[in-house]
């Protein structure tokens, strides 16, 4: 499971265009592409619109706004607590098993 970012918006941040840039996205997408296709298995990816980082993967409320600066997810409904991107890679995850 990946998730379809918008690279081109991402890259309006000056702090950081250069290393998404860097990053090369595209290609990572390309090459776990042709790698499952190769080796027949199913890529999920989820939409723009998923709101992986803003859903809370314990109780499943969204945050409102959620700054790039916050390092840790703290859910204003449950106060469940988890790094930003354990929590958005655990919500790919119930997703993927979801589909």
């Amino acid at each position: 499971m990946i998730e379809d970012l918008n690279v081109s918006g991402m890259r309006k941040n000056k702090h950081l265009s250069e290393k998404i840039n860097e990053a090369k996205f595209y290609e990572i997408r390309r090459q776990l592409e042709y790698k499952s296709k190769w080796n027949n298995v199913d890529l999920l990816i989820a939409d723009r619109t998923y709101t992986s980082s803003k859903t809370c993967s314990h109780c499943g409320s969204i945050k409102k706004k959620l700054s790039l600066s916050e390092r840790i997810y703290k859910c204003e409904d449950c106060g469940f607590e988890i790094d930003r991107d354990l929590n958005a890679s655990i919500n790919l995850k119930n997703l993927a098993y979801a589909t």
